[in-house]
């Protein structure tokens, strides 16, 4: 997954993606919080692709290109882990032209106008300043482009830490487990306001939230992970249009 750098330090999650890149890939397309939470309600918000031209921004392994690519969309990848990459160039082969890229800068070999659907799963809570990135993502959108992505649930993300200010903007910590391979995830937590306001800033207009509740199948497969996350919204996921 992309991440975003802090002045001139790497990205913050780029050594634990690097770390069970392998793992991620292997697990991603079962594991029950993406197939089963985050993935149905990220797809829902897409148009019918066929001919779109679109940009996977921070790919990992490649699922969601795959799909893009497999219903007929024009498609452009880019991740900042060298490993991540590799792997969506073993998934995809020539179905999509990939990129190792940061979007910490600026996406300078993409032209004004090249896209209409920019894709963001589960990237944007490794960035802690969006106001540059999504200008970009305007920048390369043909009006009116849509903006797709998910991120932790604000609301989720808050009530994990019981001394966090919920109106903050703050790096935190989580020990992630659940991809076999124990690492230290560095994220950024932030309120719903500086979402929105965000994105009013940078020139999109927010045309659908979801947040996540599993699918009916999760129940029969893993009933203490559906029985958690129909209570929580584990994501939330927004579509946004670019401004006129």
């Amino acid at each position: 997954m992309n991440a975003r750098k802090q002045k001139d330090e790497k990205p913050i999650a780029l050594e634990a993606y690097e770390t069970l890149a392998e793992q991620y890939a292997a697990l991603v397309d079962s594991k029950a919080e993406n197939a089963y939470c985050e993935r149905p309600a990220t797809l829902s918000l897409l148009p019918d692709v066929r001919g779109k031209r679109v940009l996977d921004a921070g790919c990992g392994p490649g699922s969601y290109s795959e799909w893009l690519v497999i219903h007929g969309a024009i498609v452009v990848s880019l991740d900042i882990s060298p490993k991540m990459v590799e792997l969506a160039r073993q998934r995809l082969g020539t179905r999509a032209e990939i990129h190792q890229a940061d979007l910490n800068k600026p996406l300078d070999f993409l032209r004004d106008g090249q896209f209409e659907i920019v894709l963001c799963p589960l990237v944007l809570d490794y960035i802690e300043d969006w106001h540059n990135l999504f200008t970009e993502f305007c920048r390369v959108l043909a009006e009116p482009g849509l903006l797709i992505f998910s991120i932790g649930h604000p609301f989720t993300e808050f009530i994990l830490r019981s001394d966090a200010n919920y109106f903050d903007t703050e790096l935190v910590h989580t020990k992630w487990r659940g991809f076999g391979i124990r690492v230290n995830m560095p994220s950024f937590r932030r309120p719903l306001s500086a979402v929105t306001s965000t994105l009013d800033k940078s020139g999109f207009t927010v045309d659908k939230l979801v947040e996540t509740q599993p699918l009916e199948e999760l129940r029969e497969i893993d009933p203490q992970t559906y029985e958690l996350h129909s209570r929580r919204p584990a994501f939330l996921c927004i579509r946004a249009r670019r401004k006129q």
